[in-house]
């Protein structure tokens, strides 16, 4: 039994030698058949737990094929075979060193009995995690560490993001709201009396960034853009009765549904200077761990579902038919019990697999989203939930979704 849900077009698993002639075949009547009907995509995120406590640990770890969660994590990347990936809680590396070992040391090698993969492009930047605010911005009378950086983290680039990409990444017009600040977003629910006038003026409101990629794609009718939308939200947890976290991952989700709406995104300014967001006719994918389950866990006022309602947002993927799912999902929470047992939300669409005991235990949830347009035809999603003698990498499991741009349609 596989946790990989539904089909994986034409990329079969554990067959025999005898059945290869015949793959190579379908194989081929498969390219014929995304060349004559459209171009399908397989898009996917995963916080990937990648991050280390020290600065140039994880490029230490990389620089060799033989760290074991990576070679975990490479393995997962290429059964599941993302056509453009988002990796959640990958250290950012300023010099790009660990970002190109990731892909020669372990995507490049194949992983027990899955094939390599390769990407043609990859994107990161900074981000705020670990970067000194210098202000008290936990308000416990001292000025210092993670929790008073503009994002919590031991040093700056924790917990940061990358992209790997064989669509053509448009350099020239990415957008960042890295520096957007929390206190210029109309109507922020920033905790009431708790930061300092000078916080609010400093206090960005992104905890790691928010990143506009456009992605070219070669169509019949020409070349498309694809918004490519990724964060990485704070966990509305580890602070206290006034809910800085809570309210700052609300904020953080509600950008993006500001974003998408021209008639609401006329305040954001991105760190270019551009202002405003996107036209209403531009495709985009919302990716990302976004720390928040629309029914389950500590969110502020279920602040995923800002975007899992909003009216650009395909509702196929959000609550309908393509919401990615698992067997595994199910199966987990069920064994595991504890605060599994009180959630409202149907477990087979749970990515995490959290805590379950104890009075403030999350349990599993579903905090990793791949959100289409509506524009755009979702074909097939689905959650990789490693069996029980796989070895689990992280807490959080790939979330993937296939998508037929306009125009195009399902193989």
């Amino acid at each position: 039994m596989t946790y990989l849900k539904r089909g994986d077009r034409c990329r079969p698993f554990f067959l025999s030698q005898a059945l290869w002639i015949v793959i190579a075949l379908l194989s081929a009547c498969c390219a014929e058949a995304q060349a004559a009907h459209g171009t399908t995509l397989r898009i996917a995120t995963f916080n990937a737990s990648l991050n280390r406590s020290t600065a140039g640990q994880l490029k230490f770890d990389l620089s060799t094929p033989f760290n074991t969660q990576a070679r975990a994590i490479a393995q997962i990347i290429q059964r599941v075979r993302p056509d453009v990936l988002l990796i959640n809680e990958f250290d950012y590396d300023p010099q790009g060193i660990s970002d190109v070992l990731f892909a020669k040391n372990y995507l490049a090698i194949a992983q027990g009995d899955t094939e390599p993969i390769n990407y043609k492009e990859h994107y990161s930047a900074a981000v705020n995690t670990g970067v000194p605010s210098g202000l008290d911005l936990n308000n416990d009378g001292r000025v210092g560490g993670p929790n008073d950086a503009l994002g919590f983290g031991l040093f700056p680039g924790q917990y940061g993001l990358i992209v790997y990409s064989n669509l053509p990444i448009d350099h020239n017009t990415v957008r960042s709201l890295k520096n957007f600040k929390w206190s210029a977003m109309p109507g922020a629910v920033t905790p009431k009396d708790y930061y300092s006038a000078l916080a609010l003026q400093e206090l960005p409101l992104s905890s790691k960034s928010h990143w506009d990629l456009p992605l070219k794609l070669e169509t019949s009718a020409g070349t498309q853009i694809l918004h490519f939308l990724v964060s990485h939200p704070t966990p509305p947890s580890f602070d206290g009765p006034e809910d800085r976290n809570g309210r700052r991952n609300h904020d953080e989700i509600r950008l993006w549904a500001d974003y998408i709406d021209p008639k609401r995104a006329g305040y954001l300014i991105d760190d270019q200077g551009k202002q405003g967001g996107l036209a209403s006719d531009d495709l985009f994918v919302i990716a990302g761990d976004l720390n928040a389950d629309p029914f389950d866990g500590g969110s502020f006022k279920y602040a995923i579902r800002q975007l899992l309602d909003h009216p650009r947002v395909n509702r196929e993927g959000a609550f309908g038919a393509f919401t990615p799912s698992s067997q595994g999902g199910a199966q987990f929470s069920a064994q595991q019990g504890g605060a599994n047992a009180m959630h409202q939300g149907l477990p087979k669409f749970d990515t995490s697999d959290f805590n379950d005991r104890g009075v403030d235990a999350p349990g599993n949830l579903r905090v990793d989203y791949v959100l289409p347009s509506t524009q755009i035809t979702i074909c097939d999603s689905g959650v990789y939930w490693p069996k029980n003698n796989e070895k689990i990498a992280s807490d959080h499991h790939l979330v993937w979704v296939d998508i037929a741009l306009a125009g195009g349609t399902c193989l």
